[in-house]
């Protein structure tokens, strides 16, 4: 359904390659865009958005997306500030694209566009080491996998190499909006230490969140220290205490996420073998480091892939 904004995107799509062809034949030092710009307002007295300066955002536009039908089926869906935040602030097409089809997805503002963009959010989604494939259904697994992040970036909590674990905690239960937003959509917070009573003990679960679309509920586990296996015992347990006493029949398995400043691969690959409890394990970053950024971009899809993916979603 083309709707009011689309129609102007296209308009503008349409305008950006007018001027392309224009300067290829005159040349670039001819002043098109200006002459462009005067002729557009008087045509068109009744319409904004004609000025030089968005005349030229129009003319990047068509130069950076080429193929007119995923102009037309993705990118023309965003309201055009989206649009010049893409083009100002991405290089790779194919980062360009993920993006803009992530944010029509989830409906993102252009100011949550633009913390997702700086957080390389698709870029660690999906990342994490897990045995969702083994202990979640088929058709909820990969859903499941593409939820959770690795690592979380804490930067928000002042967190640091140093802090403790009740410091970290106190951090996120402050700016919990801030977390639900790096944790993503769908997760609502149910509460920290939550008391858990078991045959005449007590048992505090450090964070515990429910997931609207999954409808189950999900136990964060945070640990200030490099990944144990031991770790794995106690958040398989409190998932099955969840289990039998929070969970209602119509909720799904309870998710375990293990936080952990730091973790071997490998180890953590061989400690989640044996472990019957859906759960993932993520490391933290109290701040982005530009190298690993660099290499977390190289991990997006390519443009083929993405257009196979837009295909399937007929966004």
């Amino acid at each position: 359904m083309w709707t009011a904004n689309v129609q102007m995107s296209m308009m503008y799509y349409s305008i950006g390659k007018e001027i392309l062809r224009r300067q290829d034949a005159e040349g670039w030092g001819t002043k098109v865009v200006d002459r462009l710009s005067v002729d557009l307002k008087y045509a068109f007295p009744e319409m904004q958005g004609f000025s030089p300066r968005n005349l030229k955002y129009m003319r990047r536009f068509a130069e950076l997306w080429p193929e007119e039908q995923i102009v037309q089926r993705c990118v023309a869906q965003l309201p055009w500030r989206h649009n010049i935040c893409l083009m100002e602030k991405v290089k790779e097409p194919n980062r360009r694209l993920a993006y803009a089809m992530a944010a029509i997805e989830h409906g993102w503002s252009k100011t949550i566009l633009e913390l997702q963009l700086e957080n390389y959010t698709l870029e660690r989604s999906g990342k994490i080491p897990s045995n969702f494939n083994k202990t979640l259904p088929d058709v909820q697994s990969d859903m499941v996998q593409q939820m959770f992040k690795d690592p979380y970036l804490l930067d928000f909590t002042g967190a640091d190499a140093n802090s403790r674990e009740k410091e970290i905690e106190d951090g996120l239960t402050t700016h919990i909006t801030q977390f639900l937003l790096e944790l993503g959509q769908g997760f609502s917070f149910v509460g920290r230490q939550v008391h858990l009573e078991l045959a005449g003990h007590d048992y505090y679960i450090d964070m515990l969140f429910y997931h609207l679309r999954l409808r189950c509920f999900v136990v964060v586990e945070l640990k200030a220290v490099p990944f144990d296996p031991g770790m794995m015992g106690q958040l398989s347990f409190y998932q099955s205490v969840v289990d039998d006493t929070l969970r209602h029949e119509s909720d799904g398995k309870t998710i375990g996420l293990l936080l952990v400043k730091s973790k071997n691969e490998t180890i953590v690959k061989y400690s989640l073998e044996s472990i019957n409890k859906p759960i993932g394990v993520a490391s933290w970053e109290a701040a982005i480091d530009v190298e690993i950024a660099d290499k977390w971009k190289s991990s997006l899809p390519t443009i083929e892939e993405l257009e196979a993916e837009l295909d399937k979603k007929k966004i």
